[in-house]
């Protein structure tokens, strides 16, 4: 897997992040999601980056990207300080602005970021999310029941890292890990191995449920993503009878089109070739 990428760490401002990189043509950034790394996007990149300079990255607290001390209000695992990382990156490899997508947490960071940086982002492509504070304030019992994971992760330290510790295979993949690849899933599994990582991604939870929600609260209304927003979503994945996806998304953006995809919430690594297409399409306007 990405065999013709370089791999290297940028030290930022308050963190280290992996990176990967190849290609030539204009940035995009891909940004993964939970509880993965880069890897979900191996079956996705190779291709892109023959049209574009494709920049993949662990977000700090995931993979091999630094782990930074926590605070009481979990600011650093918010996804406004995953955002400043991701920018920062782009910079040092020369990068003022670039094209972005994101699937999970990785979108989360990734609408963040456009809403932050608006002059940084070209386009923004968000893979089987709504925003936050539309998710949260949406969900009823059926849903609570299965995103229980959110809410579980967000509960004080250290009972969640505690648990998981425990059996992180069963809670992290369980019913899931027939989706990866082996080279992929070895790779999710290693990460999780590290209890640091463990608490880093209840950080990223747990700033889900405090500043995440406050800073979607604070621009909701307000602020709008003006670059061009694509958003997937998979017709087999719980949003896609939850939400009008894309309704949801024209309150936070002014020029956004979507539609779901035949598969589930994994959409890389279920239908990376429909990705690839979407992307292509997308991007290259």
């Amino acid at each position: 897997m990405f065999d013709s990428f370089t791999d290297q760490v940028v030290t930022t401002a308050e963190t280290t992040i992996r990176v990967r990189v190849a290609g030539s043509g204009p940035p995009l950034l891909l940004l993964h999601g939970f509880p993965q790394t880069h890897l979900m996007w191996h079956r996705v990149a190779p291709g892109l980056a023959e049209h574009f300079t494709v920049v993949v990255t662990d977000l700090r607290g995931y993979g091999d990207s630094g782990k930074p001390p926590t605070t009481a209000d979990h600011g650093p695992y918010s996804k406004r300080a995953m955002a400043r990382d991701q920018v920062e990156v782009m910079q040092q490899l020369g990068f003022d602005r670039f094209r972005l997508a994101g699937h999970d947490r990785g979108a989360r960071c990734a609408y963040r970021l456009a809403l932050d940086h608006p002059d940084a982002v070209e386009r923004l492509a968000v893979l089987d999310i709504v925003p936050t504070i539309d998710a949260l304030e949406r969900t009823d019992l059926e849903v609570a029941n299965l995103w229980w994971r959110w809410f579980f992760l967000a509960q004080p330290a250290p009972l969640p890292e505690t648990l998981i510790a425990a059996d992180p295979e069963a809670f992290y993949f369980g019913r899931h890990h027939e989706l990866f690849s082996p080279q992929a899933l070895a790779g999710y599994r290693a990460a999780v191995a590290d209890p640091a990582t463990i608490h880093a991604q209840c950080e990223d939870y747990r700033a889900m449920m405090t500043l995440d929600l406050d800073h979607d609260r604070a621009d909701r209304g307000r602020c709008r993503i003006t670059a061009p927003l694509l958003t997937l979503w998979g017709r087999r994945s719980p949003i896609d009878r939850w939400f009008d996806v894309e309704a949801v998304w024209q309150e936070w953006a002014t020029d956004v089109r979507g539609h779901a995809i035949d598969c589930g919430h994994f959409l890389p690594e279920e239908a990376p070739d429909r990705i690839v297409s979407e992307f292509l399409n997308f991007f290259r306007d």
